[in-house]
């Protein structure tokens, strides 16, 4: 169980003592009704029904800011057959992806159901706890899953905790990395600005024990639940970074930083930083766990 402890510093210091649901549904109502915001993924449907021999039904569908798939699995309190039981229904869905494909054309439109991320799968399971070995098997699954605790506080706040995060590896990644490795040294490396896209993704890995990272074609996304950094493929003199740090809580630097709020790009978040050398690196440091704590 989580070590938080959270107090009311009114009128003194009061414990508010943290409690489970008093049902599963809930949870499930809470997250689903705002579950952008609080998981970064965008819903499609509740309970939905699978079309297979033994049949079942998932909790929850969505689809994230990278646009994989997201199976969502909730429990009240702790349960060792949840990893397993998200898991079936991961295999469920990735056997049957013209299901998926229709139910995303039905709810955001054929764009979006054109670029659904196949590659990258996501299970996120919600419960009061989990245990040890839980943590422990996410890390033996070649699949992206999520461990989150929940936990009441009061009438009027839900905490969310990752506990674990591990992002798998398809068969389209690792035939991709093969190809990489096989290529010329110089022609993998790419001069300063590949090596400078190297130490970023370093740093933004380093921020925490859940980060995880996706690759797509136009950049790739670093997250925690949520993207909090996506960079783009590097171009002849600088490196894109876009973050989900708030650009009117930053000093912006022209030439450094710029507010990209309703201007179009690739990946998510409003604050671009532009990094031409290792000493802009540096600068951003801050911003990045700025964005990683705003995740």
């Amino acid at each position: 169980m989580s070590g938080l402890k959270l107090f009311n510093t009114k009128g003194g210091v009061t414990e508010v003592t943290p409690r489970l649901a008093d049902v599963e549904a809930d949870v499930q109502d809470l997250i689903e009704a705002h579950m952008e915001t609080m998981l970064g993924v965008r819903f499609l449907a509740s309970e939905y029904v699978i079309d297979c021999a033994d049949g079942g039904r998932i909790d929850s569908l969505g689809i994230d800011e990278n646009n994989a798939p997201v199976i969502v699995e909730f429990k009240r309190g702790t349960d060792a057959g949840v990893i397993h039981q998200g898991l079936y229904y991961m295999s469920w869905l990735m056997a049957h992806k013209d299901a998926f494909r229709n139910l995303v054309r039905d709810r955001l439109g054929a764009p979006a159901a054109s670029q659904i991320l196949w590659s990258a799968p996501r299970l996120i399971c919600v419960a009061g706890d989990f245990t040890r070995y839980d943590a422990h098997a996410v890390r033996e699954h070649r699949r992206s899953i999520d461990l989150v605790r929940y936990r009441y506080f009061g009438n009027e706040h839900i905490g969310l905790e990752t506990v674990a995060s591990v992002t798998g590896q398809s068969a389209v990644t690792r035939r991709t990395r093969r190809r990489a490795a096989a290529l010329p040294s110089a022609r993998r490396q790419g001069g300063a600005m590949s090596e400078l896209a190297e130490a970023v993704d370093e740093v933004l890995l380093g921020l925490g024990d859940g980060v995880t990272r996706v690759q797509r074609k136009q950049y790739a996304a670093y997250q925690r639940l949520r993207n909090f950094a996506c960079v783009c493929p590097p171009q002849q003199t600088k490196l894109l970074v876009y973050l989900k740090a708030d650009p009117k809580e930053v000093d912006l630097i022209p030439g450094f930083t710029r507010d990209m709020t309703g201007l179009g790009h690739h990946g998510t978040g409003d604050l671009e930083v532009q990094l031409r050398t290792e000493w802009n690196l540096e600068r951003a440091q801050d911003l990045f766990r700025l964005s990683y704590a705003a995740a």
